[in-house]
């Protein structure tokens, strides 16, 4: 009997062991690995390490690019990585590598350039890819199934598949990779022009007319697309452009993809921005209020501040401590879909039953009340503003969504995502001066954590002190919320800080004519790719041109010409779907304008300035009683009066394009 009892002991035993298993993730920092930490699977991070033991051991590598918050990846995760049978075929055949594409994105871009190559299409995360022992492709795919599916094959037979060509056929591994190669390959194409009205007509060919947004089908919100938009509707003086701008921001802040209940954006909707992939990304936030602050600051329509107060709200609330924010929420909740976000068919009803407005709030949502996601009711207005009794329809729906369980947080402090949206409260400062107090105080915090040492740092976790040294798009981001600090406050230590990071950022990223988005060694070049927030290069290009009007340097506008010579023939290729490297090209060629005068003068007409229809102007503090209008080589007009000022710029700027 004792003997029963001791291997009854041992198994128990070991079986609370086999439960405990962690594998090398354990000793990660990021939100993303440690969820992995405890799969079967036995996880390496991006390094060396991995590398060596892939040589030594004469396996391939399964990469495995996601992050946190990604929907799709937690679907990877609970059919495969946690399935035995799956996890023992990585275990067996490949040295399997976790990559999280917030804490290397330059690996991400990478490797997602080279999916878009093969198959001319984005791919998204999960992101899988089989490498050699030498990191080079030989399959590259998108989300796999555990099991084969009608769409793709599955892991249960790619994994053995392919495990057992390396090691038995290493030729035809070697044929894969090839193919890879040839099909990577970038046709060299035809220069074309590059022009306000080639701009234009790549918006148009992209355009969705009937539900308002870029492409005919899933959306994003493409932040720098809609704000090139803007600019080409001003320049080229098209009020078909300028109504479809207003179009989308409406139809993003009263269809699905916009939070009305808690505020602030989903990361992407379906093709009629109705249903929403429930993830709230900082980026996303960061890079939309200031298109809603200029909106408003133009039409007055009360939507567009309600949105930006909102979002700006809602980051506070579920992303902010110590003047720093997360990164990202989650879809799931509960384990299930958008949980969080959405109503029973009951609680709507019911809410609308309390409202002395139903009748005009039933009407504008229209059949969302029977129900448009999986039998519940992800809310949608179908109006052109919100309906009457809302506020009230909203307070009910807050008071159902106070007994749920938000999602989880990604807690990661990204630098790059922070100074974005820091530079986001300073262009909301046109709505409310306490928005460039909160400014000014984030930026402090941020610089006070991520630099020093005369560097600056990518990531961290708070309380951590940050190790990961600073990415392109760190300073890139960085310096862009500098010169919006700069052009609201006009305190000239932070130009003189850009210029520093503009400094150091050339030194470690910029290598015989090519932006990278690394040191590391690595040498991944930088590329246009705006689609999720504004490319690191596009954006450092727009800083460089404004660092050299603000502050009459020759030697940044040389910087400027050389860096779009750089990307010119991609640019021409791309057209508009390169949107903010065009708006750096549209700067340069047509001229950024800089408006000269004392403090005073700048502040007093800083809404009436942000109103020019010229987008391309920045303001300069000088001690002048006077408004001075400057570009790059000349000044053209010095005048009493900005009204005077603008009329020059208009007639100046449009005469000469």
């Amino acid at each position: 009997m004792r003997k029963l009892v001791t291997i009854f002991l041992l198994f128990i035993l070991n079986f609370a062991c086999a439960d405990e298993f962690k594998n090398e993730l354990q000793y990660e920092t990021s939100p993303y690995l440690k969820q992995h930490e405890t799969n079967p699977v036995n996880w390496m991070p991006w390094g060396e390490k991995a590398f060596q033991k892939a040589r030594k051991e004469n396996k391939p590598i399964y990469l495995s690019i996601g992050y946190s918050t990604c929907h799709w990846c937690h679907v990877m995760a609970d059919e495969s990585f946690t399935n035995k049978k799956i996890a023992n075929l990585l275990n067996k055949y490949f040295i399997s590598i976790k990559v999280d594409i917030e804490e290397l994105p330059q690996v991400d871009s990478y490797y997602q350039e080279l999916y878009y190559k093969i198959n001319k299409k984005r791919a998204g995360w999960p992101l899988n890819l089989f490498l050699t022992s030498s990191k080079e492709a030989f399959f590259v795919d998108a989300y796999l199934p555990p099991k084969r599916d009608d769409y793709s094959e599955g892991l249960d037979t790619i994994l053995p598949h392919f495990g057992e060509a390396y090691d038995k056929d290493y030729k035809s591994i070697l044929v894969e990779v090839q193919k890879i190669k040839d099909s990577s390959i970038v046709a060299k194409t035809v220069s074309s022009e590059i022009t306000p009205q080639t701009l234009s007509q790549s918006i148009y060919n992209d355009y969705d007319d009937i539900y308002n947004g870029f492409s005919h089908g899933r959306k994003l919100p493409q932040a720098a697309k809609l704000s090139l938009m803007i600019d080409l509707a001003f320049i080229n003086n098209d009020e078909t452009l300028l109504k479809n701008s207003y179009n989308m921001l409406d139809s993003m802040a009263l269809r699905g993809l916009y939070d009305h209940v808690d505020g602030g954006f989903y990361r992407y909707a379906d093709a009629a921005w109705e249903i929403a992939h429930f993830e709230k990304m900082l980026y996303n936030q960061a890079e939309l209020i200031p298109l809603y602050a200029s909106a408003y600051n133009r039409v007055g329509k009360q939507l567009y501040k309600d949105v930006v107060v909102e979002t700006i709200a809602m980051a506070d609330n579920r992303f902010l401590k110590n003047n720093l924010y997360y990164s990202a929420s989650d879809t799931d909740s509960n384990d299930v879909e958008g949980d969080y976000f959405v109503f029973s068919v009951e609680q709507i009803k019911e809410a609308l039953e309390n409202n002395p407005d139903a009748e005009a709030l039933e009407d504008s949502l229209e059949f969302v009340v029977d129900g448009n996601f999986r039998g519940r009711v992800h809310l949608n207005f179908y109006t052109s503003d919100r309906p009457k009794g809302f506020d009230k329809f909203k307070k009910d729906l807050l008071k159902i969504r106070a007994d749920k369980k938000y999602p989880f947080i990604d807690k990661k402090i990204n630098t790059a995502w922070n100074a974005m949206m820091i530079e986001a409260l300073y262009a909301s400062s046109l709505i409310d001066a306490k928005y460039k107090v909160k400014a000014g105080e984030h930026l402090r915090a941020l610089k006070e954590l991520m630099f020093f040492k005369g560097e600056l740092h990518h990531q961290t976790l708070m309380g951590l002190e940050p190790k990961q040294k600073g990415l392109l798009e760190d300073y890139s981001f960085f310096i862009g919320a500098l010169i919006a600090g700069y052009e609201v406050d006009y305190d000239e230590e932070k130009l003189n800080f850009a210029q520093y990071l503009l400094s150091r950022a050339k030194d470690k990223f910029y290598k015989n004519g090519v932006w990278y988005l690394s040191d590391d060694g690595l040498n991944i070049k930088a590329n246009l790719n705006d689609k999720y927030y504004t490319s690191p290069l596009s954006k450092m290009i727009q800083n460089i041109i404004k660092l050299a009007s603000l502050k009459d340097s020759f030697k940044y506008d040389g910087l400027a010409v050389s860096s779009l010579k750089g990307v010119n023939g991609e640019l021409s290729a791309l057209q508009a779907y390169a949107p903010a490297a065009a708006i750096a090209f549209l700067m340069q060629s047509l001229n950024v304008v800089t408006i000269k005068s004392n403090k005073e003068n700048l502040h007093k007409k800083a809404s009436d300035i942000k109103n020019i229809e010229y987008p391309y102007v920045l303001t300069k503090m000088t001690k002048d009683d006077e408004y001075l209008a400057c570009t790059m080589r000349r000044c053209f007009s010095k005048e009493k009066e900005l009204e005077d000022i603008v009329k020059a710029i208009n007639v100046d700027i449009r005469k000469s394009h």
